[in-house]
């Protein structure tokens, strides 16, 4: 027998931002005491967690401490001291995903190394420690370059052309990656519980905005035909194979020109490609993820329809006190669901919530995301 709910049992979760808001809701659903750690005072789950501790989540006395306090120890953000994980994992906290897991994802370049050495179908990659030692090398234009650490959200990835793209790069340790031809980005996300159940989530397709290189739209079920979408559920199985995680494994790859699947990278945790099924799956992605590390049996991953999911990002032009304009609007239209994340300053581009769409029809769904997207706008007043 568990004693997780209401008990005396607790749930530290490393992080505080939107995804450990959403993941709050099934912790209060299933009256699961839950401890959280973030930097900021005013981070979105600070109003919604029975504890709330503020610290650097990069300082190993800091995670470490904390550690200490709660039962089962999980993440919302990858970046993390993985040394006190590891000195946790030690001394009998449970933790998950593992720290080997999230060191390895939280690195581009072992990331990369890691698929390379499991047969995992990926891009040729480089590995650098330097600007300097990028400015040696003699490339072929275009390709990719990354920060091997702390990206997110197209911040550290740049598509470079030309030898003064390269000049203008960060001095940091990186990635260079050959620049793929694609017809679609797809996303499978594996749930798998410390007894090995596993089970995996419908691809899903995922739309970007041109210059900010965020999803604007991500689409469930992907439009395409079911081989591809076969291909992707099985590299996304081999990928958590060798991983062995415990927790959520949120799988993008590529569809290439001639319908191959190639992984570009994974999130050990909840992502934006799942949002969607909070309002679209018979179990969403945030009670999965608490599913699988208090290993429970996971939840089926079955759609009840056609889900999409618009985010919504600051507008250009505007920072400060945010003000969502034209919610009402949005709000008479069939089958739509806002969440907002609770920050309360917006600047450009920055995550501020999502909205889904769902309707048993996938093009009259993306007909109304269009409507949606072009409705709400993030601003400040």
């Amino acid at each position: 027998m568990n004693a997780y709910f209401s008990s005396d049992f607790k749930l530290g979760v490393l992080g505080g931002g939107q995804l450990g808001k959403m993941l709050l809701a099934e912790t209060q659903k299933f009256d699961v005491y839950t401890a959280i750690l973030d930097p900021s005072s005013d981070a979105p789950c600070a109003a919604h967690c029975n504890e709330f501790h503020q610290g650097d989540l990069l300082d190993f006395d800091t995670v470490y401490q904390f550690g200490k306090k709660v039962d089962i120890l999980t993440i919302e953000i990858e970046h993390v001291n993985i040394d006190a994980l590891y000195q946790l994992e030690k001394e009998g906290v449970k933790v998950y995903p593992q720290p080997n897991v999230i060191e390895i994802i939280q690195h581009k370049g072992k990331q990369k190394d890691f698929y390379a050495s499991k047969g995992i179908p990926t891009s040729p990659h480089k590995r650098f420690d330097s600007l300097e030692e990028l400015q040696a090398e003699s490339f072929d234009f275009p390709f990719v370059w990354k920060s091997a650490q702390f990206g997110y959200d197209g911040i550290g990835v740049k598509i470079v052309r030309n030898q003064s793209d390269i000049d203008a790069l960060a001095d940091t340790e990186c990635i260079t990656e050959a620049l793929i031809p694609f017809k679609n980005e797809l996303a499978v996300i594996v749930s798998r519980n410390a007894s090995g159940e596993v089970k995996t989530y419908p691809v899903v397709e995922m739309e970007f905005h041109p210059e900010a290189n965020q999803v604007e739209y991500v689409i469930c079920p992907a439009r395409i035909s079911e081989e591809v979408a076969a291909k992707a559920n099985a590299v996304a199985l081999q990928v958590a194979a060798a991983f062995e995680h415990v927790g959520l494994l949120a799988v993008e790859m590529f569809q290439t020109e001639d319908d191959e699947v190639i992984v570009n990278e994974v999130a050990p945790r909840t992502h934006n490609s799942g949002h969607y099924s909070i309002e679209a799956s018979i179990t969403s992605q945030f009670e999965q993820h608490l599913r699988t590390v208090l290993n429970l049996p996971l939840g089926s991953t079955a759609s009840k329809m056609a889900g999409i999911m618009v985010n919504l990002v600051g507008a250009e032009g505007y920072s400060g006190n945010v003000f969502y304009e034209n919610m009402e609007e949005v709000l008479q239209l069939k089958g739509v669901t806002p969440h907002i994340y609770g920050k309360k300053e917006t600047r450009p581009f920055r995550k501020m919530g999502h909205v889904t769409i769902v309707n048993e029809d996938i093009s009259e769904a993306r007909k109304v995301a269009e409507q949606v997207k072009n409705t709400i706008k993030v601003i400040s007043k």
